[in-house]
């Protein structure tokens, strides 16, 4: 499973200005028709077995819809002039910046799912369970449903009838934002407040907060002390009001044809809500997927028990190879990271960029985007678990530009409209790829379809080298997958300078992955290199790596007591 992340507002869009804080008139939005069948497979083609599209359901913005029937959201509480795709304004509608026909957007999202099942993959749209944009209000609900805060009492703070949570009494007051245009309207009035999406349950939230958006109430009682795993909702015999209008949400998107949902933030909600809403949607919909974004290893477990089938292990690996990749690990410490969810391994998702963290090029990572190469070998042929890439990633996107309100942090913005030269030339007008885009991707695309391809990844068992070569953790990593008879040996080299090392294999090797000793010949699937190998139980391999790159050998190797055997001879032989 390779997944791809595709921010599509910046996916396509063709307007060049690039006007800090443009509007969508100056700046421009690209389309869901953009993705087209030659897009996708390109798309496909990197390997790809799902695409996550970002910010297809509507979300608060500065831009003017009103005329569609739309309401207008008011500038004080939206996060730059395009807005935030996890502030959700109509959890039952597209964002119209994406439709060419606004009126017909959602038949639009419908034709993007065709397509891309079409291309040979399937479709991961967000969904976010925590908390919505302040002046949430559907108007593209279906008539059966109520409205999130419909039969809200305002004058309870906490009630399991209640959505949200209330300051009882307070009005709400936002923070002064330097990219608020609010000077010549109305400040924005809400009485009394809602608590805030990152549990800031006071009125006045600040900037740092998630001022934007609003608490969702799945029953916790955090005025009483109650977190989402100390509740006691699995006891209830009623289920709070949010329960099952959310229920209601995955459902209608499940019917759309989306094959996965990437929910996010999902420790802020409790784990009853999870146990209690994904047996529903998988009875319906039994080979749709979620995927959990979790920064806490400790409850890691407990989640994945209430049906999630992958979690983002961005504190343990990615937090890992980013370390390693900066020069302030030794990259041996990538066994502890593997070893700490063994248990679980086939559940975790790796990445090296999303549009949470800072780009590989950026001057706040590793400043140069190649640089990424050997984490990529590592997070994407390790294990047999998910690998997720972020688009422009293969093309070397910086991310360093000043957007807007995103500002210059070494991220892509999600609050913006923007325009990448990368996606553009990418996937738009190929023949403008610079040399350096086009060897990069080129690498990628090499290790995302050993990831499909080759069994010894896709089906194999891992042996990681590491406890008997000390000797290079430092800067290298080095381990083996073996599926049948097809043995590869991976080694990354986390430095800046070619190296000659020995990699030290050890007898357990043989006994575990199941190999003969003997003298084998090798391809290296990264250069087409051929070599001649003589694996001996506590032997060793010498070989040489560029600097920040690594080494795939692909050897044929037999199983003991197996035979080898001659194809017989045709007739005309």
């Amino acid at each position: 499973m390779i997944v791809y992340q595709v921010f599509t507002r910046l996916f396509g869009n063709k307007v060049k200005a690039n006007i800090s804080g443009g509007t969508l008139a100056e700046n421009g939005s690209a389309k869901m028709n953009d993705i087209n069948d030659k897009v996708l497979r390109f798309v496909r083609y990197m390997g790809v077995t799902h695409v996550w599209y970002t910010g297809i359901i509507r979300h608060a913005t500065e831009t003017d819809y009103s005329a569609y029937g739309i309401p207008r959201q008011h500038p004080d509480i939206v996060k730059g002039k395009a807005g935030s795709p996890y502030a959700i304004a109509d959890y039952y509608d597209v964002d119209p910046d994406l439709a060419e026909d606004v009126a017909h957007r959602m038949a639009e999202f419908e034709a993007l799912v065709k397509r891309t099942h079409e291309a040979g993959m399937k479709v991961v749209i967000d969904f976010v369970p925590n908390h919505v944009a302040r002046e949430y209000h559907s108007v593209a609900k279906p008539k059966s449903i109520k409205d999130l805060g419909e039969d809200d009492n305002p004058e309870m703070g906490f009630s399991l009838e209640n959505n949200f949570y209330y300051c009882v009494g307070q009005p709400f007051v936002s923070p002064e934002t330097a990219f608020s245009s609010s000077q010549s309207e109305e400040a924005y009035h809400e009485f009394p407040a809602k608590a805030t999406g990152n549990d800031c349950f006071g009125n006045s939230p600040s900037q740092n907060d998630w001022y934007e958006t609003v608490k969702l109430n799945y029953g916790v009682d955090y005025m009483a002390g109650e977190t989402p795993l100390s509740s006691h909702l699995s006891a209830l015999t009623s289920y709070p009001s949010s329960w099952q209008k959310m229920l209601d949400i995955l459902l209608f998107w499940a019917s759309k044809g989306v094959d996965g949902f990437r929910c996010d933030m999902v420790f802020m909600v409790p784990v009853a809500f999870w146990q209690w809403a994904m047996p529903q949607v998988k009875a319906k919909y039994p080979q749709l997927i979620f995927i959990g974004e979790i920064y806490d290893p400790a409850i890691y477990r407990e989640y994945i028990a209430t049906g999630f089938d992958y979690l983002y292990d961005k504190v343990g690996m990615y937090d890992c190879i980013r370390d390693i990749t900066c020069g302030y690990r030794r990259a041996a410490d990538i066994s502890w990271q593997w070893q700490s969810t063994d248990d679980i391994l086939g559940h975790m998702l790796y990445f090296l960029e999303n549009h949470d963290e800072q780009r590989i090029a950026s001057d706040f990572f590793a400043r140069d985007a190649r640089k990424g190469i050997p984490g990529l070998l590592v997070s994407a042929l390790f294990a047999k678990n998910p690998f997720m890439l972020y688009a422009g990633q293969e093309f070397g996107e910086r991310g360093m530009a000043h957007e807007g309100f995103s500002g210059r942090d070494g991220r892509t913005t999600i609050f913006d409209y923007w325009y990448l030269e990368s996606i553009d030339h990418g996937y738009f007008n190929r023949r403008k790829l610079t040399t350096e885009e086009k060897s990069l991707m080129l690498e990628y695309q090499k290790v995302l379809l050993l990831k499909e391809r080759e069994k010894a990844v896709s089906l194999g068992e891992s042996f990681d080298l590491m406890y008997v070569n000390q000797h290079i953790g430092n800067r290298q990593f080095a381990f083996l997958r073996k599926h049948g008879k097809e043995l590869l040996l991976v080694v990354a080299n986390f430095s800046d300078e070619e190296v000659e090392i020995d990699v030290n294999i050890p007898a357990h090797a043989f006994d575990f992955l199941q190999m003969t000793p003997g003298k084998h010949s090798a391809i290296d699937l990264l250069t087409g290199e051929k070599t001649d190998f003589d694996l001996q139980p506590d032997g060793s391999l010498h070989l040489t790596i560029a600097p920040w790159y690594g080494r795939v050998y692909k050897s044929v190797v037999l199983s003991p007591g197996a035979k080898r055997t001659r194809k017989r001879p045709s007739s005309s032989e």
